[in-house]
């Protein structure tokens, strides 16, 4: 952001609010689709799970495949939003400086790096999610909990 936008000091207000409230409204989308998404799986999987932990795996290995299928389905929307942009439709930031007298070329490369920050911060979020959120169905001993 500071390569493409130069604000000094980086904080400032104008800038960091709307930037910040982008960046942090998308992860907890992210964060929610993913959360929903991992409860889901270890209720509706919850025999495989305990199948794979009596026969040895431990609860990392017993909840793999719903950690990837979370991690996807989590950051999807970042990404199909991503896909269309500049394409398909123009989002609102981009619209409104090339409306205001901003050249695109400039409008464009904020547009790209906000986008990457969303993309990268949905991804980091999720990633602790999955990655941390899966021991909560776990007990000390590596037992599936209710």
């Amino acid at each position: 952001m500071l390569l493409v936008i130069h604000i000094e000091p980086w904080y400032e207000p104008r800038y960091f609010i709307p930037i910040a409230g982008m960046i942090i409204g998308n992860s907890m989308t992210g964060v929610s689709l993913g959360t929903e998404r991992l409860i889901g799986e270890m209720k509706t999987k919850k025999e495989l799970i305990e199948g794979a932990l009596m026969l040895g795996a431990t609860p990392k290995d017993a909840v793999l495949e719903i950690i990837k299928d979370t991690f996807t389905s989590a950051i999807m929307p970042t990404i199909n939003s991503m896909v269309g942009m500049g394409i398909i439709f123009l989002p609102g930031m981009m619209t409104g400086q090339i409306l205001s007298g901003v050249s695109p070329m400039i409008a464009i490369e904020y547009q790209i790096a906000i986008m990457l920050g969303i993309v990268g911060s949905v991804s980091i979020t999720v990633f602790i999610l999955t990655r941390l959120g899966y021991l909560t169905f776990f007990n000390r001993f590596s037992q599936l909990e209710e």
